[in-house]
C-alpha cells in the first residue's frame, strides 16, 4: 500500500469486532469442543434463553440461519400451497424466498419512503380469503409501525411474522423486535448487530405450541431418534456460534448505543459539509429506537451511481441495499410484475447507498467518508463552471 494513500475504510469491520472479545470467543469456542456437544446441545438451549430473556418473549428457537427462522415460522404456522403472504417488495430475497419454497405466493405492497418499511395503509386492499399472514420488514435497523399492522392482523385473524433479520434491539412504542407479532425471525450473519462468524438464526414468539413445532421442524420433524412425524429439514444451530453469540449478547446495548452515536456524527457531518443537497439522512420514527445495522442515505439528482465509485476509488466501503426489489427479480418473473408496478420501491432502488456503519467506527474514519462525498461535489462544481 502506498504511503500516501490512507487505509480502507470498510462497510462493516468483522475483525474489529472479533479482536474486542478475541479472549471470551476462543475461551468459549475451546468449552464447546471440549463438551463434545457441538450441535444444538446446552450451549444452545441457554443462548435461546437469554434471548427469550432480552427481547421479553416466552420462547427462542435457535436455527441455521435468518433464512431458515422465515421458513421455519411460516412452517410452523402451517402456510404453504394455495396460502398468501403479504410483504413489502424492498428488502432481502430470503423474505420471499422463504415464502415461494413453501409453495405459498408473495403478495407485494410498496413501502413508505421514508422509512422504507411497509406501508400500512396500502395493506387492507391486498387482502384476499387466501391471505394468512403479513410478514413486515424492519429494514436497516428500523422497525415498521406495528400498531397498524398488529391491529389489521388482528381483524383479518392473520398471522404477523417479523423479519426483524437487521433489528435485534430494535423497538416500536418500547416493545422489541420479534416480541411483537405472532412470531419474528432473526439473522446472526456477520454484519448483523448481533453477529456470530458464519451463519446462524432464531425464531421467538410466546406461543407454546408454534414454538414446539418450530423445534420439531428445525430437526427433520423427528418426534424421537429416526421417528420422523413431520416433513421437516436441517435448520439447527450450531453450538459453537451460539457461545459466540453469548459473548456478544451481554454488550449488544452498548453496541447499539455506538451505532446511534456513529449516526449522529453522521447527521451532524452531512449538515457541517452542506451536503444535504446531495445526501438525504436515513429518518428515525420517533416512537422506535433505530439501531442503525446499515446507515442508508438517499443519493439525490440520479448520482448515486457515481458516489459510489468514487467512494469505492477512495477505499471507502459502501453498498446498495437493494439494486432490484424482488418483484423484478428473474426467478419470480413468473409472478407477472413489471416496472411501474411498485414506484417508491423502484425508485429506492435506484438512490439508496449504504455508508460504513459498525460499533467500532470512529469519528475521524466518519470525517474522511463525508469528506469524500464533499470533494465530488466540489470536483462537480468546478467542472460545471
Amino acid at each position: 500500500m502506498s504511503k500516501d494513500r490512507p487505509q480502507a475504510i470498510p462497510l462493516c469491520d468483522i475483525q474489529a469486532s472479533f479482536q474486542r472479545f478475541r479472549p471470551e470467543i476462543e475461551a468459549a469456542i475451546s468449552r464447546v469442543l471440549a463438551s463434545g456437544q457441538v450441535v444444538l446441545g446446552p450451549e444452545v438451549a441457554a443462548f435461546e434463553r437469554e434471548v427469550a430473556d432480552y427481547c421479553g418473549v416466552a420462547h427462542a428457537i435457535g436455527c441455521s440461519s435468518g433464512s431458515d427462522a422465515l421458513s421455519l415460522a411460516l412452517a410452523g404456522l402451517g402456510i404453504g400451497p394455495g396460502d398468501e403472504v403479504i410483504m413489502p417488495p424492498f428488502t432481502f430475497f430470503a423474505t420471499a424466498g422463504a415464502v415461494r419454497r413453501l409453495g405459498a405466493w408473495p403478495v407485494f405492497v410498496d413501502i413508505d419512503p421514508l422509512t422504507f418499511n411497509i406501508d400500512a395503509d396500502r395493506i387492507e386492499e391486498r387482502i384476499t380469503e387466501r391471505t394468512k399472514a403479513i410478514m413486515p420488514v424492519h429494514l436497516f435497523g428500523q422497525c415498521a409501525d406495528m400498531k397498524p399492522l398488529r391491529d389489521i392482523a388482528e381483524n383479518h385473524g392473520l398471522a404477523l411474522i417479523e423479519d426483524a433479520a437487521q433489528a435485534f434491539g430494535a423497538d416500536d412504542r418500547g416493545q422489541f423486535a420479534g416480541g411483537i407479532g405472532t412470531a419474528g425471525c432473526f439473522s446472526f450473519y456477520p454484519t448483523k448487530t448481533l453477529g456470530t462468524f458464519g451463519d446462524g438464526g432464531m425464531v421467538v414468539t410466546n406461543d407454546s405450541e408454534l414454538a414446539a413445532r418450530m423445534a420439531h421442524l428445525r430437526v427433520h420433524g423427528m418426534e424421537t431418534r429416526y421417528h420422523h412425524t413431520s416433513l421437516g429439514w436441517n435448520a439447527r444451530l450450531d453450538a459453537i456460534h451460539a457461545a459466540i453469540l453469548r459473548v456478544k449478547l451481554p454488550h449488544v446495548e452498548d453496541d447499539i448505543d455506538k451505532r446511534r452515536e456513529a449516526a449522529a456524527r453522521y447527521k451532524e457531518l452531512i449538515a457541517v459539509n452542506r451536503l444535504g443537497d446531495l445526501l438525504e439522512r436515513p429518518v428515525e420514527r420517533f416512537v422506535a429506537r433505530h439501531t442503525f445495522n446499515q446507515y442508508v442515505v438517499k443519493v439525490a439528482n440520479g448520482r448515486r451511481d457515481q458516489l459510489l465509485n468514487h467512494f469505492k476509488a477512495n477505499g471507502i466501503g459502501c453498498q446498495v441495499y437493494y439494486p432490484r426489489p424482488l418483484h423484478l427479480q428473474e426467478c419470480l418473473a413468473d409472478m407477472g410484475h413489471r416496472e411501474g408496478d411498485f414506484p417508491i420501491s423502484e425508485e429506492m432502488s435506484a438512490c439508496v447507498l449504504a455508508l460504513p456503519m459498525f460499533p467500532e467506527i470512529t469519528a475521524e474514519q466518519q470525517a474522511r467518508v463525508i469528506e469524500t462525498a464533499a470533494a465530488l461535489v466540489r470536483y462537480s462544481s468546478r467542472i460545471a463552471a
